[in-house]
Order: C-alpha cells, then structure tokens, then sequence
C-alpha cells in the first residue's frame, strides 16, 4: 500500500515533531513544578554548577504548568549549592571531564580556586585526548598495513606509523606534564 502526503500534512507532522521535542526540553515536567521544593531546586541546581540564569527556564516550564516559582526560595537554595560545587577540587573533576563551565557561575570569592583546579583539570582532559586521538591514528594505519599489497604503499604507512609514535611520545610527555602540575 503506497501512502502519500500532502504538504500540508508533512508541515503539520513536522510542527508535531518539533513541539514534541520542545516539550522534552523543558527544565522541569508539570508534576516537579506542581511538587517543587524551590530551596531544594535551587540547592541542586548550585550543586550541579548550573547558573543563576537557570531559574528562567524553571519558571518557564513552570509557568505552562500553571505554577509560580518562587524566586527567592530558589535562589537561597542556588547560593548553598553553588558553595559545594565551587571548590578547587570539583573544578579538576569539572575540567578532567572535559565539561564546560561558564566563566562568572561561582561567585567572585570562590571563582579563582575553582578556575584553578578547572584549568588543571582541563589540561589533563585535553592532552588525554590528543593521546586517545593518536591511538586511534595508529590503530587505523596498522590496519591499513596489514591489508596493504603494495611494497610502496606499505613503505609509507610504516613511515606514517613512524611519525605518529613519535607523536605519541610527545603527547604522553604532554599528559604526564599536565598530571603533574595537577599534583602541585
């Protein structure tokens, strides 16, 4: 059986489609805004680094559901949380996980320790991945190798596997560097 669309049916299906995915977007579903603990969002919201900005999408969501958020409640539980997520050691995990932090979330006494440990973390993140990159390239140009017929072919994927250990090395040195600031 062939089925065919109009294109009015087509754009209404996509309208769907988009609404669809606009609604699973939301920070909140009606029943948490319908139960929410505004200390408590907020609290987890600072634990979790989120910024203050957070709170427009909580009283968007909210506000489709009908429910009012309260901004104060929110915010006394942001300022607890935000304490527990902007330490120097949360900012190394932050940054070895290769998260992204927006510059100003931790207040001002709080932001230098935590963009210290956020910037060690990163560099470890960063050189793990140019590592992970690396082996990858190695392991693409040895299958290569062995499926190579050619003695010319084969002569410039060993010098290619050449270069990228010579890469390797660079790159551990760079990780095991970056390893080591972290620890001082």
């Amino acid at each position: 059986m062939l089925v065919s669309f109009s294109s009015v049916s087509l754009q209404r299906i996509a309208l769907a489609l988009v609404l669809a995915a606009l609604a699973g977007c939301a920070s909140m579903s009606k029943e948490e805004c319908l139960t929410a603990n505004w200390v408590d969002v907020g609290t987890r919201d600072g634990q979790n680094g989120e910024p203050r900005s957070r709170f427009a999408d909580h009283v968007e969501a909210c506000r489709e559901a009908g429910v009012r958020a309260d901004q104060g409640q929110y915010m006394a539980g942001w300022e607890r949380g935000i304490v527990v997520f902007c330490t120097p050691h949360n900012g190394f995990e932050v940054g070895r996980r290769g998260r992204y932090y927006s510059n100003g979330t931790c207040p001002p006494a709080l932001e230098p320790g935590f963009r210290h440990g956020y910037d060690r973390g990163s560099d470890i993140y960063r050189a793990q991945q140019e590592v992970d990159r690396i082996q990858n390239s190695i392991r693409d140009k040895q299958r290569k190798l062995d499926q190579a017929k050619k003695d010319s072919e084969r002569r410039e994927l060993r010098r290619d596997l050449s270069d990228l250990d010579h890469d390797m090395r660079r790159a551990r040195d760079r990780l095991y560097d970056a390893e080591r600031r972290a620890r001082y």
